[in-house]
């Protein structure tokens, strides 16, 4: 979708690809926050900006190159398919501009080079509501001197800010948010990806506290120190290059302060995100059980006991005057709702108009006062009168909030889920680790068990036939195949030797590894593509204008006085409701039985005004894109697409064309032979045994394809009993086959080439086999005994068993698919057809690959997506639906909360059954996106048994 999969993301284990600023933006720049690096006292700094005409990954070596040959130049990596630069220098060496004027000197244009320091943090706001909140916290960081970019995700309750570092800080930037009237928690920077949590023991006061925090200050690669008194906790943030939690746990239990001994061990935090939902969750249920305690003898005492005289008499009771036992009741229990558990409501409206603008805040606290206050005049007046007869609004006051405070109750339940999928991209990692222990030769010294966070740069991990591996490093010992289909979407496994780089999270499946660890921590590419998520997740799709334009005809006659501030329209809108029905009311153009006999014309007036005031809040409009795209991109990545943003979703769907990769793509990817004939007098048996002999050696797929299946023949025409002879003199010939001798017979088993090689002559009838099996898409292996081709074996990567529904599913999504591939025309011409695929030329066009090698392709399509099904369909039709269910209570509402339907027909809508109405809304749409947790695949085709030839 822009739906790139890891592989046209990142050349995973690359040196410093995995470490770029989390939510930088796709086309600016950005540099990391200066920091001092314990290595001789130089401080670097790391530079990242665009490059064009980068046409291949030759060109960025050749970048790469001239950068690393500059003085002061650390590192350099050069993404060729994104086109972006990281370099690491030496400030006091080598400036910026120069890094740049030798990028141009070798032939590469170079856009939006940044003119000063760019950091990037992540925080966590807390008290957001609605859209118009999200808006008033990227105001208030908007205006902080040195803040370049502030983004705000409602959905996902957090920001991202790009600043200056020279000018500000996270803590000013915290405080600006503070101010704005919301909490703030920083959840990390640029250089503060790398932390370790750990437990201390033997802390018997604050001077120990004050020294182990000394003591870790002065330890070379550690950045931060952070101390919790309380717990006897400490977090460290490091530099993986110079250190690592292994050895800030050594450093601490060696470390003594006169008699105090001291102790550090791993310590796993509770997830930050899911407490904070935990409590809020919590804190919305206390409030609204509370307000439930007084609300609902309100709302009996009002509502119900009144229709019910022979319960209900006693509070029509006259205390003084005219005021009834009813209301002195009402107004007892309605004041704690309104003050004690309603005091969140008065908070929020005093920050919100401080900043003078309004949110959802103010339009609960400005409807429970009015409603409120007018009724304590009823009493009052009512108290210090024998005559006077009024009604009293205290049960819409006392419900109104119960009804908002439970509908944000269960919405916070409902987006707590919102994230689960992301949360399960976590786990993939395993938990414990085998740490080795080497000499200088290479001998293992020590074996231990450990936990995968306490693995370091440089460490030597033993991988197991069937773990996990538990980081991303480089193999230097041992041989086997990994299955990365997680990372690469790669179905077949991938064969590992020394110097080939494994990911962390892929199975290791048989045999074992010893893997030298490269990126470890935040620096992985699991946690890349996590972050990579949560970045997506926190990204505005374009389809959220709509829901801004619908915002400003939501009130089409009063936005036009504030198109910027569409609450601050409700309010002007409930008012002239208000006096729309007071005005005629008191000059009697309506007639006088539309008034309730307990109401006169000021009071239906207020009702109505205070209904449009509540019910018109289009707060489930800011919900409708984020909650989706939220569950889209997490669900995607649970599936193994990277959706990168609601950008990407939303372009996929509009896509007309499809590509697709052949192998592993559109085939299984896995060698398997379909036919094996003879062309001597050898027996089949004969020639099993002679076959599996000599490639019984050889570790390439289409070799242990043809011992598979001769081992099968074998037992179909032979003995059960395998009696291999162990081939001797074997040799593997590039490109070619093998070569070797099984008992005293020389057998070649491979292509035309080694026969030619060892001039084996190919008669008519091999060479009509070999013809009629390329036309089939099948490569032939020959197999020759003692210089003459006994029989041969056709091998094919067999087309998916669903490719051809898939094909046949885009095709009735009006989406026409082609393929491309490296093989041979005949070849390619076989598969297109057993596929289903037709020639098309002139299309805007979707890439569909399964590999890196498909990187640059997915890069140049109009859309790249990895192996994704329909989904981003499925969530721009659940936007679309999730805008039906936010706009849909208030354009029906609305018109019957202003009395539209009254005239004809007597109903209204009392202002707390509209407070139940906006708290549905949200509700719904939250709900409305949590339906995409339940999307699956839409083809689940079995594999059809294939008959062994």
């Amino acid at each position: 979708m822009d739906v790139n999969s890891m592989n046209g993301k990142m050349e995973v284990n690359g040196t410093d690809d995995l470490k770029k600023p989390l939510l930088q933006h796709v086309n600016g720049a950005a540099i990391d926050i200066p920091q001092q690096i314990n290595d001789g006292g130089d401080k670097f700094r790391t530079v990242k900006f665009k490059i064009r005409e980068i046409k291949c990954a030759s060109c960025a070596a050749s970048i790469e190159s001239v950068l690393l040959n500059l003085n002061g130049v650390k590192s350099a990596m050069v993404s060729p398919l994104e086109g972006q630069a990281a370099v690491k220098y030496v400030p006091e060496l080598v400036t910026a501009k120069q890094i740049k004027e030798t990028i141009e000197e070798a032939g590469f244009p170079v856009d939006d080079f940044p003119e000063q320091d760019i950091a990037v943090c992540r925080l966590r706001i807390k008290g957001m509501m609605c859209t118009s909140c999200s808006e008033s916290v990227e105001c208030a960081l908007q205006m902080v001197d040195g803040v370049k970019k502030a983004v705000v995700g409602v959905a996902l309750e957090e920001a991202k800010v790009h600043f200056d570092p020279n000018v500000t800080d996270t803590d000013r930037i915290i405080e600006a948010i503070e101010d704005a009237g919301f909490g703030a928690d920083l959840i990390n920077s640029g250089n503060d990806f790398n932390k370790v949590h750990l437990k201390l023991e033997g802390i018997k006061s604050q001077e120990d506290v004050t020294f182990i925090q000394t003591f870790l200050e002065s330890a070379q690669g550690v950045n931060h120190v952070e101390m919790d008194l309380a717990e006897n906790k400490v977090t460290v943030s490091y530099d993986p290059d110079l250190t690592g939690p292994r050895s800030i746990i050594q450093y601490i239990d060696g470390a003594s302060h006169g008699p105090s001994i001291y102790r550090a061990s791993l310590y796993a935090p509770p997830r930050q995100r899911e407490t904070e939902r935990l409590q809020e969750t919590r804190m919305y249920r206390n409030q609204f059980l509370l307000s439930c305690l007084f609300s609902v003898p309100v709302f009996l005492f009002s509502m119900v006991l009144p229709m019910v005289p022979t319960y209900g008499s006693w509070l029509d009771y006259k205390i003084h005057n005219m005021l009834t036992v009813g209301m002195l009741l009402r107004w007892i229990l309605c004041t704690p709702v309104q003050f004690v558990v309603g005091r969140r409501f008065y908070v929020g409206s005093y920050h919100a108009l401080r900043r003078k603008s309004a949110n959802m805040d103010v339009l609960v606290a400005l409807g429970t006062n009015v409603a409120y206050i007018y009724s304590v005049y009823i009493a009052i007046k009512a108290l210090t009168s024998d005559t006077f007869e009024g009604q009293d609004f205290f049960e819409t006051s006392a419900m109104l909030i119960s009804f908002i405070l439970l509908g944000k109750y269960l919405e916070v339940i409902a987006k707590g889920k919102t994230s689960d999928a992301l949360a399960k991209l976590t786990e993939l990692a395993p938990d414990t680790a085998h740490l080795l222990t080497l000499d200088g030769e290479g001998n293992v010294l020590s074996e231990m068990e450990i936990s995968t966070q306490l693995i370091q740069r440089n460490d030597i991990i033993k991988v197991l036939p069937g773990e996990k591996v538990p980081v991303d490093g480089i193999v230097i010992d041992g041989q086997s195949h990994v299955n990365e289909s997680m990372i690469t979407g790669e179905a077949k496994p991938i064969s590992k030797r020394p110097g080939d780089k494994v990911i962390g999270g892929t199975m290791n499946e048989n045999g074992c590894l010893l893997v030298k660890a490269t990126h470890v921590g935040s620096e992985t590419a699991l946690s890349q593509i996590v972050q990579l998520v949560e970045a997506a997740q926190l990204a505005r799709a374009p389809v959220q204008k709509l829901a801004d334009q619908i915002s400003k005809f939501f009130v089409p006659t009063v936005s036009l006085l504030f198109p910027s501030n569409i609450l601050l329209s409700v309010v002007v809108a409930a008012f002239i409701t208000w006096l729309g029905w007071f005005i005629p009311g008191v000059f009697g153009l309506y007639p006088k039985h539309w008034i309730p006999k307990v109401m006169d014309e000021f009071e239906l007036a207020l009702q109505f005004g205070i209904s449009v005031l509540v019910v018109a809040c289009p707060c489930a409009l800011g919900l409708a894109t984020p909650t989706a795209v939220m569950v889209a991109t997490g669900k995607g990545a649970s599936q193994g697409v990277l959706i990168k943003g609601g950008n990407a979703l939303e372009k996929a769907h509009k896509v007309k064309t499809v590509i697709f990769d052949k192998t592993g793509t559109l085939t299984i990817g896995k060698p398997e032979v379909v036919s094996a004939v003879l062309f001597s007098h050898f027996s089949m048996e004969e020639f099993c045994d002679m076959a599996t002999a000599a490639e019984a050696n050889s570790e390439h797929p289409i070799a242990k394809a043809v011992v598979k299946h001769a081992r099968k023949l074998r037992q179909k025409f032979g003995s059960h009993t395998e009696q291999v002879t162990e081939a001797k003199d074997f040799e593997v010939h590039t490109g070619a086959g093998v070569s070797g001798k099984v008992g005293d017979k020389t057998v070649l088993v491979g292509n035309k080439r080694l026969m030619r090689t060892f001039h084996v002559p190919v008669e008519s009838a091999v060479e009509d086999y070999i013809s009629e099996n390329e036309q089939l898409a099948r490569t032939c292996v020959l197999v020759a005994i003692e210089g003459k081709v006994a029989g041969a074996f056709a091998v094919t990567d067999p087309v998916k068993p669903e490719a051809q529904v898939v094909v046949s599913f885009l095709r009735s999504m009006g989406i026409s698919s082609i393929m491309v591939t490296g093989d041979n025309w005949a070849t390619a011409t076989a598969i297109a057809k057993e596929a289903g695929i037709e020639k098309l030329k002139g299309m805007t066009v979707a890439m569909v690959g399964d590999g890196i090698n498909d990187s640059p392709a997915l890069v140049a399509a109009d859309v790249g997506m990895a192996i994704g099904a329909d989904l981003s369909r499925k969530t721009i039709s659940r936007i679309r639906l999730n805008y039906v269910w936010a706009l849909g209570y208030n354009i029906l509402a609305m018109p019957i909360a202003a009395g539209i339907l009254y005239p004809f027909s007597g109903i209204r809508l009392p202002p707390w059954l509209a407070g139940a109405c906006m708290a549905a809304s949200s509700l719904s749409v939250v709900c409305s996106s949590l339906l995409l947790q339940s999307y699956k695949k839409p083809l689940h085709i079995k594999a059809p048994q294939r008959p062994i030839h």
